[in-house]
């Protein structure tokens, strides 16, 4: 299962791998990281990796992870799908017009976290 998170923010990566772990469920295979940590490392990443879920900072700067998102939907041919981290519930609109295929808000609940990178994950393997 390969997973890439990308914000500017250490924390918010660190918070990301801690709620999911090493394992999202039984029937899936162990997790395997890519941390990104710019705009420039995520497309570059994307473009030369298979991934099974991205999990991109709304509130990352110098670009967000919604403005990301969609830039990948519309870059990338059969981008995986993509969980944006907003920067509170009311902003889940936001994650709509970039595409999201799931949006999960700050501060981050681990157990909505994982459901929702769970969910994404299985649909992806079919």
């Amino acid at each position: 299962m390969s997973l890439l998170v990308y914000s500017h923010d250490a924390q918010t990566r660190g918070k990301v791998r801690t709620a999911i772990g090493k394992r999202l469920a039984s029937d899936l295979p162990p997790v395997q990281w890519q941390e990104c940590a710019t705009p420039a490392a995520v497309i570059s990443a994307v473009d030369s990796g298979a991934f099974d879920v991205l999990v991109l900072d709304g509130e990352a700067a110098p670009a967000g992870g919604m403005g990301m998102c969609r830039q990948l939907k519309d870059e990338i041919f059969e981008c995986p799908p993509v969980l944006v981290l907003t920067g509170r519930p009311q902003d889940a609109w936001l994650a709509t017009w970039s595409r999201a295929d799931a949006a999960v808000p700050h501060p981050l609940d681990p157990r909505a976290l994982a459901e929702a990178i769970t969910v994404l994950a299985r649909r992806r393997r079919g």
